[in-house]
């Protein structure tokens, strides 16, 4: 079992519309090649694949390209978009479910570690990744910095989109290392907003650096963005690379 929350039918269906700038070419260009130089000729295993967002993109590249998806209908929305020959995908947690073969890459992205809500399970996660990966491999993860420095003493809660359409704000309980993301999305223009939370286990780079050497893994680098900018004390984001032993 994980402690990942269920993505719904009505959510999955809404997802690739509020999505679409992250899905943009030119969003995802980046993401699609640094992952792709990262596959090479091998094969890449995406955790979480939603709908697809990534993973058939890179697919089209040229990259063999399976998939774990804890959520059946998000699973759904992909294979409306390839069969299951072209991208075969696991219906399971990305902590402990098993894909046949060895892969060159297995790449995590936007923030979707923190679906696991303990550092157990987070742990695990990176043990799985280790196991699919080939001597030499690489897992990838993309996260979010926690921004703990925005928090003036006696707050608990941070924007992160204040927009016509869409307000966002995290609220953070730092004895858990637990963020609620808190979303009030205007769905039309009576004026009616729908209102939606969800719960995340945050983590630091270190701690992510621990996670990877638990499962016999070494940081390769880290940047700050799929663009391989610098990663520094004020990064928002980070991409990291860890490498299993060849």
């Amino acid at each position: 079992m994980t402690s990942s929350e269920l993505w719904t039918r009505a959510a999955a269906d809404r997802y690739d519309a509020e999505e679409a700038e992250a899905s943009s070419a030119a969003v995802l260009g980046p993401t699609l090649a640094f992952l792709a130089e990262l596959a090479g000729d091998g094969r890449a295993l995406e955790f979480a694949i939603g709908t697809g967002r990534v993973g058939v993109p890179l697919r089209e590249r040229g990259v063999p390209v399976a998939g774990i998806e804890l959520s059946e209908p998000m699973a759904a929305v992909l294979r409306r978009k390839v069969d299951e020959d072209t991208l075969p995908v696991v219906i399971g947690d990305m902590a402990t479910t098993v894909v046949p073969g060895g892969f060159a890459l297995v790449y995590l992205v936007y923030n979707t570690i923190t679906n696991l809500l303990t550092q157990d399970e987070q742990v695990e996660c990176f043990r799985n990744a280790a196991r699919h990966l080939e001597p030499g491999g690489r897992f990838v993860i993309e996260l979010g910095v926690p921004p703990l420095r925005l928090l003036p003493p006696g707050q608990v809660a941070v924007p992160f989109d204040v927009s016509q359409r869409h307000l966002g704000f995290d609220t953070f309980d730092l004895v858990e290392q637990i963020l609620v993301s808190h979303h009030f999305t205007r769905d039309g223009d009576d004026g009616h907003y729908r209102r939606e939370n969800s719960r995340h286990r945050y983590a630091w780079p270190a701690e992510l650096d621990l996670m990877a050497r638990i499962a016999g893994l070494r940081l390769e680098r880290r940047v700050a963005d799929w663009d391989g900018s610098p990663f520094t004390q004020d990064s928002a984001k980070h991409v990291s690379v860890w490498r299993k032993p060849a």
